[in-house]
């Protein structure tokens, strides 16, 4: 396994989760157009779940502030999910939904974390990234403490190996979004279903 990409600590300090600390590293996306929230995990197939957190009917289980920049704008009258497409609910539309997730391990959410932070979704494009970054890692590694081992973890994009390092250019996903381009972390734990997502409106 990449050390470099293994978000365990190894000595240093700890960070305790809990409300301020979940809203401090809500906060890393603050300039950024990016959806953060967590809702339960309901059913044993979860695609609902998610389904839920994107039309905005799910509450965080514990209360905790995410992130939401279309709060209060006129296109959420329309579509509850905006800017998302949500999963269809017959079966073939569904797995063809799930087909444009790919799954990663647990040693490369915080890339992507961080990665979903940065201008252009770019860490090569984003300003004084080398001072900025330790700041960063500490505040993914904040929202990764949130699900617990064990947890599964989705994203649409790819990157060659088993292990992908997101601080590589990432050349292209498959949107799930209104957006020609967006990229996000599907996180699934036995009680809460996570979505970071940032998208690219231009």
């Amino acid at each position: 396994m990449n050390s470099e990409i293994e978000p365990a600590r190894r000595g240093g300090r700890q960070t305790d989760l809990g409300a301020d600390a979940w809203a401090r590293a809500v906060d890393m996306y603050r300039h950024r157009y990016s959806f953060v929230a967590v809702g339960p995990r309901v059913h044993a197939d979860w695609l609902p779940d998610v389904a839920a957190v994107m039309r905005r009917e799910a509450a965080d289980p514990r209360g905790w502030r995410g992130r939401d920049p279309e709060q209060g704008e006129e296109e959420l009258e329309e579509d509850p999910a905006f800017p998302f497409r949500v999963p269809p609910t017959d079966e073939t539309g569904a797995a063809q939904w799930r087909d444009r997730l790919f799954e990663i391990p647990r040693s490369a959410v915080v890339r992507l974390l961080v990665l979903l932070a940065t201008d252009a979704m770019d860490v090569s494009r984003q300003y004084g990234f080398a001072e900025r970054r330790p700041g960063m890692e500490e505040q993914a590694r904040v929202i990764l403490s949130r699900f617990s081992q064990g947890s599964r973890f989705f994203t649409n994009t790819r990157l060659d190996g088993d292990h992908p390092d997101f601080y590589e250019r990432v050349a292209g996903c498959w949107p799930m979004s209104r957006y020609a381009w967006d990229v996000g972390l599907v996180a699934v734990s036995d009680e809460e279903v996570g979505l970071i997502w940032s998208f690219d409106a231009s």
